[in-house]
């Protein structure tokens, strides 16, 4: 039963606004109390100590990373597969022996550069391969397995055959890919009022990240991965140096009020939205978005994710310009190919607009920064306009 606490401050955010959310049940067969955070979303332990003396908060989120962690640990001491002992049949061998092909090929992406968040896409579909009953050391098995999976989509399918293939290729396997096509979709785009809407229905920290992603239209690893010394108060921009999938560094001027809501942030960590695992801001996420869509009666809001915001941004700035190439910068693509992906998607459910009057040349900038567009001119005046 969830109740309300009152003892305890959120590690997270700092907030007391606390409820206890179950229990969570040790190895030992012991039993720690879970509290979920009203103001953030984040979820922790009581902070009890175990026999180590570590902090419980602590080791779950050690344990918390991914399970790539333990098979890299594993794989130090592992030179080949058929090293790993059994007490068992040969069935059990097999097995063993498969999991030490995943741990080594693991090992060698880790060991090629490749982004963590790349690797547990690889470990987690080859991981399922394996739960469907597919037998990695046989290309037919895993057709099959593939085949059957009636509840994955075309994408997913020549996700698992491409992830597959590295595999095969990695450990000298010859297999022939079956042919799946790759289908992309139109996004999702929701009205600007819908994100605002959204936004301002959740908590402090997750509202800021969600503010940012809307302005900026950064992806949320790399928002995540933003430090205090990448935001200039003096120049309201953030500085993206670190990116993902090989995406240009740029400088994103961002607006006064989100200056603000960062500034009013806790500087807990070096990082401005801290260390927390995109797993557990997806969590929060989910939560917040179901009861704001509840409480709004507006199930669209549901369609909305993280890169949701993305798109968003990528299409508002094409309806605004029509300069694909400065679609391209905002977004920091490498390849203009990327891009053109938002060219079609101008599409909105409201044509109803907001207008606004300029007399000045101070209300006309500060209607532009607002992100309204310059219609005309009429008895001295600037008309503009905003789509609701």
């Amino acid at each position: 039963m969830v109740g309300a606490v009152s003892s305890l401050v959120c590690p997270e955010c700092g907030c007391t606004r606390l409820f206890k959310a179950g229990l969570r049940y040790l190895a030992s067969g012991e039993t720690v109390q879970r509290y979920l955070c009203r103001e953030c979303g984040y979820r922790f332990s009581e902070p009890s100590h175990d026999v180590r003396g570590k902090n419980l908060n602590t080791v779950f989120r050690e344990n918390s990373n991914c399970q790539i962690s333990a098979l890299l640990e594993e794989a130090k001491n592992l030179d080949t597969a058929t090293e790993i002992k059994t007490v068992a049949g040969e069935g059990k061998q097999q097995d063993a022996d498969v999991k030490g092909k995943i741990v080594q090929f693991i090992v060698q992406l880790t060991n090629d550069g490749k982004r963590e968040k790349s690797v547990q896409t690889y470990f987690r579909i080859l991981r399922l391969l394996a739960r469907y009953g597919a037998d990695l050391t046989n290309p037919e098995s895993v057709k099959e397995t593939i085949a059957k999976q009636k509840v994955w989509s075309e994408t997913t399918k020549a996700l698992a055959v491409a992830i597959y293939g590295k595999f095969a290729e990695f450990n000298h396997i010859s297999w022939k890919p079956p042919s799946y096509r790759l289908r992309q979709k139109v996004p999702f785009i929701p009205l600007e009022s819908e994100l605002d809407s959204l936004i301002a229905s959740c908590g402090k920290k997750l509202s800021v990240l969600l503010r940012l992603l809307k302005e900026t239209g950064v992806r949320v690893g790399e928002a995540l991965n933003l430090k205090w010394t990448d935001f200039d108060t003096k120049t309201h921009s953030i500085m993206l140096n670190d990116t993902e999938k090989h995406g240009k560094c740029r400088v994103i001027r961002i607006s006064e009020e989100l200056c603000a809501m960062l500034n009013s942030m806790a500087k807990t960590s070096e990082r401005i939205f801290g260390h927390r695992l995109l797993t557990s801001w997806e969590g929060s996420f989910s939560t917040q978005r179901k009861n704001a869509a509840n409480k709004l009666q507006n199930p669209r809001l549901l369609q909305i994710h993280f890169h949701t915001f993305r798109h968003w941004k990528a299409t508002m700035e094409y309806a605004k310009t029509k300069d694909i190439l400065h679609v391209k910068q905002v977004l920091g693509h490498s390849n203009l190919q990327n891009t053109l992906l938002y060219t079609q998607l101008v599409t909105f459910e409201s044509n109803e607009y907001h207008s606004a009057v300029a007399r000045t040349i101070e209300e006309a900038r500060q209607l532009i920064e607002a992100g309204f567009e310059y219609v005309c001119d009429i008895d001295n005046v600037k008309l503009f306009k905003k789509r609701k």
